[in-house]
């Protein structure tokens, strides 16, 4: 069942889905299809079994000593195959790894068989006053430290056997309580496998509708035809028009900026040839008037003379230095460039980027009724998805499902109890077990007690107190039953260990490292004539590799049943997952896009007319030469201000008088003129010194610029009349593989949901845990092995038990007769130690027993 539902999912899937490999994939945006649901699985296949888990890793150390060897794959290989002891070797093998086990069993049945005889020769000893019976007790001088030392020993004995019997109750009582526990777990798995079967239906219906988001990222895609596959060739013709109009428009640009150029050359060299007239009158006004200063009689005295030459001679510094007025006009360049202004070339080239910017706008318009079957094809898969989940039976096949599991679920409900009451009969046997230790126990105690507590070392062995004499009597007690009671001990020690051990060398610690499954993945194990038995329950075909250590392996890291189980020999996703036809009828639409710019003008013959009108204004042929000459002199001979200021600084040095006054007002003269007069002037150069440069670099070879931009425009006109059809092919096939990545990315989505969410086989896993590692091994074997560890251990100190309470006892007891000497003083010590010599009946002597000796005393 849990196949076919696997299978059901897959085909269910498989009919929304395709598999396409182009040869180019481009990094599409990414989809989000968010995270498959999923409930968390409430079992914890996991079992800490609190403090009595010292024990269990006791048990087990105690286990490896008995049984350090490795686990025998080949001898079970063989047992499983119905070979064992097809060769002498299997025998020797096995008897060497059980070795162990064989020798402490052996030890054990020894002491069933040995301990009941050893208790009856015992007491047919002592019934025949031998082995302790006779009620004689000589007297030694060391008495007290054997009495002391016997009676620690058997305190000690006594202590350990409690301590065992303490762990075996501990261990009894463990296994009771887990057992009671364990329909909580149970109730969990079955739980879980609920939630697994009721979740897998939801994960389908949710991979099946995460086809909605592909589609409408394709969708909106189409939506954007414009805006993608519009811009994309937009940004691809762009690499060669844009820089073109580019070109243009800044040759617009300077078509601006050569008028303002010319412009201002015309109206400079006009200003600068007004001002160097007006400049050169006031120059020689100023001369004129400083030479008649310089005629005065007061230039003859001995102290001016000197400086008046001095000045005299500086005159003729005092005129124009640059010459605008031989410079040539540039009226006629100026009035070709006005013409050239007419045409507004600038608002052609923008309309050039109008019309390549409507590229998006022509895409659109052009691939509507394409776009539009392209949608049809993705509304109609979508509508086969709808159709197909209809046809699936996927609510009665987990219905089915859910019903075994329910019927299994009470199976184990009913029988519970069952379990539970025969778990109490066991609980009540191992108790009575534990209570014939007990008992044993009880009694070596109260001896040890009452012996220790009322005996008086100053009394005789026949005049010993009756508390003495009771604690004697429970240490035989003990003897005696512990005689009854341990060859039926060991009998259940020996069983349990055997069972238990064997249990945990062979089962859980091989199950533990994955070794079992190793095992039973050995081909041709289970069955002759197949090589992997699982793959032959689940797709009758024993070739394929699908091993027991995988699937647990797999279902453990809670991935799906479609990975876990290789259901891809059964059902290959890969051909399933297949919608190529419709895929292959989308791109095929696409690649029959065809988009047509020859309506693109980029810029119309009036444009380039007006370029090749511009280029043959004329202003490469102005003499730059002769008007770089002139603006690089200065505008006078001699920087006025210092002029004057060195004529001041002269006149400083005549006599105080009206010569000194008249010079220094020429010299206020001067300044006047030249910040009225060369000021203007230098401005006026400085701006024709810019334009005229601006002229020089635009018309270096203007002609040929014009015409490179003349060729670009071509070119890029060329490139969108002609060969855009190869640009929008390559550009439709990237736009076509942005389509279909999305189906793609919804293919691998599904295939790795597939894989590692949908129906995730942890539940599985967890019921595998559950029966084997916690309630097989952890809740049953730890809790046998340690029972038997703890009884056997008791039952064991018992035989020293034994022997220390019989020789404690006669410390104890109440004797029917003692030494006694006529001269205690003369009688060698040696008399008081040997047989006969030293002691005598007192009824023979007339000697009166003041204490009532009765047979029931003697055992």
């Amino acid at each position: 069942m849990a196949v076919e539902l696997c299978l059901l999912l897959l085909l269910f899937c498989g009919s929304t889905i395709s598999e396409v490999q182009p040869i180019y994939k481009p990094p599409p945006g990414t989809l989000d299809f968010g995270f498959v649901p999923a409930k968390t699985y409430d079992t914890g296949a996991y079992h800490e079994p609190g403090p009595i888990g010292i024990l269990f890793k006791v048990v087990h150390a105690f286990l490896y000593l008995v049984q350090p060897n490795p686990f025998p794959q080949d001898l079970i290989r063989k047992l499983a195959q119905q070979k064992f002891g097809n060769t002498q070797g299997d025998y020797q093998k096995a008897i060497y790894y059980e070795i162990g086990f064989i020798v402490s069993a052996a030890l054990g049945l020894l002491f069933i068989l040995l301990l009941p005889l050893v208790g009856l020769c015992f007491c047919m000893c002592r019934c025949c006053d031998n082995c302790g019976g006779e009620m004689h007790q000589r007297q030694k001088k060391n008495a007290d430290c054997q009495r002391s030392c016997f009676a620690t020993f058997l305190f000690v004995a006594s202590l350990i056997i409690s301590i065992g019997v303490l762990c075996a109750y501990a261990a009894n009582q463990h296994l009771t309580n887990q057992v009671r526990g364990a329909k909580k777990l149970v109730n969990s798995n079955f739980k879980d496998l609920k939630v697994f079967l009721n979740d897998t239906p939801a994960q389908i219906d949710y991979l099946v509708s995460q086809y909605n988001t592909t589609k409408d990222k394709a969708l909106s895609d189409l939506n954007n035809v414009g805006p993608l596959l519009g811009s994309r060739v937009q940004e691809q013709l762009g690499k060669e028009v844009r820089p073109a109009l580019d070109a243009a428009l800044t040759m617009a640009g300077a078509i601006r900026e050569t008028k303002e150029a010319l412009e201002n050359v015309s109206v400079s060299v006009e200003v600068l040839q007004e001002g160097t007239e007006r400049l050169h009158g006031n120059l020689t006004d100023v001369k004129m008037h400083l030479s008649n200063t310089l005629n005065d009689s007061a230039c003859a005295a001995a102290q001016a003379a000197s400086t008046c030459n001095i000045i005299r001679n500086s005159l003729n510094q005092l005129n124009i230095n640059a010459n605008f007025s031989g410079l040539p006009g540039v009226s006629s360049q100026l009035a070709k460039v006005n013409d050239v202004l007419k045409i507004d070339l600038s608002s052609l080239v923008q309309k050039g980027y109008a019309a390549f910017n409507d590229t998006p706008d022509l895409v659109v318009n052009q691939t509507k009724n394409i776009l539009s079957d392209i949608k049809n094809v993705l509304e109609s898969i979508g509508s086969n998805i709808s159709n197909f989940t209809k046809t699936l039976p996927v609510q009665k096949i987990i219905a089915d499902l859910t019903v075994y599991l329910t019927q299994s679920e009470a199976y184990v409900q009913d029988y519970f109890p069952v379990v539970e009451q025969y778990d109490f009969y066991r609980w009540l046997g191992c108790l009575i077990l534990c209570c014939m230790v007990v008992l044993i126990v009880i009694f070596y105690y109260l001896g040890l007690l009452c012996g220790t507590c009322g005996y008086d070392k100053h009394a005789s062995p026949t005049t010993r107190g009756c508390i003495s004499n009771t604690g004697g009597n429970f240490l035989m007690a003990g003897v005696g039953f512990s005689f009854l009671f341990s060859w039926v001990l060991m009998i259940v020690v020996v069983l349990t260990f055997v069972t238990g051990g064997n249990i945990e060398k062979l089962v859980c610690e091989p199950f533990e490292d994955k070794t079992l499954f190793k095992v039973l993945d050995t081909p041709y194990l289970l069955n002759q004539h197949w090589k992997n038995y699982l793959s032959g329950i689940l797709f009758k075909n024993p070739n394929i590799n699908l091993t027991f250590e995988k699937v647990y392996s797999d279902c453990k890291e809670n991935k799906g049943i479609y990975t876990s189980l290789h259901l891809d020999h059964l059902f290959n996703i890969n051909e399933f997952l297949n919608i190529s036809m419709y895929t292959e009828d989308v791109a095929l639409r696409i690649e029959h896009i065809q988009i047509n710019l020859s309506k693109i003008i980029l810029l119309d013959e009036i444009g380039k007319e007006n370029l090749l009108n511009f280029s043959s204004s004329g202003i490469e042929g102005i003499n730059f030469g002769a008007y770089l000459t002139e603006i690089n002199k200065s505008v006078t001979k001699v920087d006025l201000l210092s002029f004057a200021n060195d004529l001041e600084a002269r006149a400083d040095q005549l006599p105080k008088g009206a010569l000194e006054n008249a010079l220094k007002g020429h010299a206020n003269n001067i300044r006047m003129i030249h910040s009225q007069q060369v000021v203007p002037l230098e401005q006026a150069m400085s701006t024709l010194n810019q334009s005229i440069r601006l002229l020089k670099r635009t018309s270096s070879e203007l002609t040929v610029k014009v015409k490179n931009v003349i060729s670009a425009v071509n070119a890029a006109q060329l490139l969108i009349n002609n060969n855009a059809s190869l640009v929008i092919v390559q550009e439709t096939k990237k736009y076509m593989d942005t389509i279909i990545g999305y189906f793609e990315q919804y293919i691998e989505w599904v295939k790795e949901s597939i894989a590692m969410e949908v129906a995730a086989c942890k539940p599985i896993a967890n019921v595998i845990d559950t029966a084997v590692d916690i309630f097989l091994c952890s809740y049953v074997t730890d809790s046998v092995n340690t029972f038997w560890f703890g009884l056997g251990g008791s039952s064991m100190f018992l035989i020293p038990a034994i022997i220390f309470a019989v020789k404690l006892s006669k410390y104890y007891r109440r004797m029917d007769t003692e030494d006694v000497y006529d001269d205690v003083e003369t009688i060698p010590l040696e008399n008081m130690e040997n047989g006969n010599n030293g002691y005598h009946k007192e009824h023979l002597y007339g000697i009166h027993n003041p204490v009532i000796t009765s047979s029931v005393e003697q055992w």
